[in-house]
Protein backbone atom coordinates (compact mmCIF):
# COMPACT_ATOMS: atom_id res chain seq x y z
CA UNK A 1 0.00 0.00 0.00
CA UNK A 2 1.42 3.26 -1.02
CA UNK A 3 0.40 6.82 0.21
CA UNK A 4 0.06 9.42 -1.50
CA UNK A 5 2.07 12.89 -0.97
CA UNK A 6 -0.45 16.18 -1.09
CA UNK A 7 1.06 19.09 -2.47
CA UNK A 8 -0.32 22.84 -2.20
CA UNK A 9 -0.09 25.23 -4.21
CA UNK A 10 0.05 28.75 -4.62
CA UNK A 11 -3.27 30.57 -5.39
CA UNK A 12 -2.06 33.74 -6.74
CA UNK A 13 0.53 31.90 -9.08
CA UNK A 14 -0.15 28.34 -9.13
CA UNK A 15 3.29 27.16 -8.04
CA UNK A 16 4.25 25.11 -5.30
CA UNK A 17 3.70 27.09 -2.12
CA UNK A 18 6.82 25.95 -0.80
CA UNK A 19 8.53 28.32 -3.49
CA UNK A 20 10.89 25.37 -4.53
CA UNK A 21 10.11 22.84 -6.90
CA UNK A 22 9.00 18.96 -5.97
CA UNK A 23 7.72 20.52 -2.64
CA UNK A 24 11.37 20.63 -0.79
CA UNK A 25 11.44 22.86 2.08
CA UNK A 26 7.11 23.02 2.43
CA UNK A 27 5.74 23.97 5.11
CA UNK A 28 5.06 21.00 7.34
CA UNK A 29 1.18 21.50 7.80
CA UNK A 30 1.10 22.66 3.98
CA UNK A 31 0.16 26.10 5.23
CA UNK A 32 2.99 29.49 5.05
CA UNK A 33 5.43 28.77 2.97
CA UNK A 34 9.62 28.51 4.48
CA UNK A 35 11.10 30.66 1.66
CA UNK A 36 10.82 33.61 0.54
CA UNK A 37 9.65 32.93 -2.78
CA UNK A 38 5.86 33.76 -1.99
CA UNK A 39 6.01 36.42 0.27
CA UNK A 40 4.40 38.87 -2.36
CA UNK A 41 1.97 36.27 -3.33
CA UNK A 42 1.11 35.81 0.49
CA UNK A 43 0.04 40.24 0.40
CA UNK A 44 -1.80 39.89 -2.72
CA UNK A 45 -4.29 37.07 -1.93
CA UNK A 46 -5.18 39.06 1.19
CA UNK A 47 -6.44 41.88 -1.72
CA UNK A 48 -7.31 39.69 -4.49
CA UNK A 49 -8.96 36.58 -5.00
CA UNK A 50 -6.91 33.28 -5.53
CA UNK A 51 -6.26 32.62 -9.29
CA UNK A 52 -5.15 29.23 -8.90
CA UNK A 53 -6.82 25.79 -6.67
CA UNK A 54 -4.70 24.76 -3.99
CA UNK A 55 -5.11 21.46 -3.82
CA UNK A 56 -4.82 20.83 -7.93
CA UNK A 57 -2.75 23.81 -9.55
CA UNK A 58 -6.05 24.50 -11.86
CA UNK A 59 -6.80 27.52 -13.50
CA UNK A 60 -10.10 28.85 -11.11
CA UNK A 61 -13.12 30.91 -12.81
CA UNK A 62 -13.28 33.61 -10.26
CA UNK A 63 -16.07 36.33 -10.30
CA UNK A 64 -15.55 39.54 -8.28
CA UNK A 65 -18.64 41.69 -7.09
CA UNK A 66 -19.13 44.01 -4.67
CA UNK A 67 -19.48 42.39 -1.75
CA UNK A 68 -16.82 39.87 -2.15
CA UNK A 69 -16.00 37.11 -4.86
CA UNK A 70 -16.06 33.45 -6.02
CA UNK A 71 -13.55 31.08 -7.27
CA UNK A 72 -14.63 27.28 -9.04
CA UNK A 73 -12.59 24.75 -9.50
CA UNK A 74 -13.28 22.53 -11.81
CA UNK A 75 -12.19 19.97 -9.38
CA UNK A 76 -13.18 21.01 -5.96
CA UNK A 77 -15.81 23.08 -6.30
CA UNK A 78 -16.47 27.03 -5.04
CA UNK A 79 -14.53 28.61 -2.23
CA UNK A 80 -15.72 32.09 -1.25
CA UNK A 81 -14.40 35.15 0.79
Amino acid sequence: MSTAVTETYCGHCGEASSGEPSGVGAAPDGGTPTSDAHQSCAQRLAMEPPRYCADCRRRMKVQVTPLGWTAECSRHGKRES
